[in-house]
This record gives C-alpha cells, structure tokens and sequence, in this order.
C-alpha cells in the first residue's frame, strides 16, 4: 500500500523515522507520495554507500533530515547534513555519498 494511503487512514501524521530503513545491501528508496506531476521519497544510506553521479530524466530538490555526506550536481560535489536542500535539474547528473547514517527526501518534478 503506498504511503500516501496509509497517511490518510491514520489522519495524515507520519513520523518519518519509524519509516527509514536501512540495508548493508545499499541504499533504500520508499516513495511517499506520488501526484500527477511530482514524486516524494524518503531515500536511505548506511555509512559508506554511495549512489554514483548518473542523469535522471526529471528534476529533484533533495532535502538531508539526518546523517552527513556528500551530493553531487553535475560535477560539483556539496558537503550536506541535517536541514541542508540542494536541487538537482532534468537531466543533470546526480550522485550521493554517505559519510554518516543519511535519511533524505526526495521530491521529484516529474512535469
């Protein structure tokens, strides 16, 4: 069931952290909310896990709630911990490397 659901049957609070979840396999992406035109995940990494610099066909702003690392837009890579936002545009490339425990969101413009 998705998130978004689940949210309305229990009034529409979440806490986020009951939700994170982490995997030594890599990193875990749950959407949590998906509209017409925009997609929100909350996205997980283990110390040490890195996503590498690739292109996605959609825009993105990323918003750290916990952890520090590292998240590159195109070829520049931006120091991030709690409450930094960074955005990432359509077609840019786009990377994460974790230093300490991260939870991010991720809220995706799919227009």
């Amino acid at each position: 069931m998705e998130i978004f659901n689940i949210l309305k049957i229990v009034g529409g609070l979440m806490d986020l952290r009951d939700i994170a979840e982490f995997s030594l396999q890599g990193p875990i992406k749950k959407d949590l909310m998906r509209t017409a035109g925009s997609n929100i995940v909350l996205v997980c990494l283990e110390t040490g896990q890195v996503i590498p610099p690739h292109p996605e066909p959609y825009a993105v702003v990323f918003v750290v709630l916990q952890g520090e690392g590292a998240i590159t837009v195109g070829r520049i890579e931006h120091p991030v911990r709690p409450l930094h936002m960074i955005a990432v545009g359509k077609g840019e490339d786009r990377g994460i490397r974790c230093d300490q425990r991260m939870v991010m969101l991720g809220i995706r413009d799919d227009v």
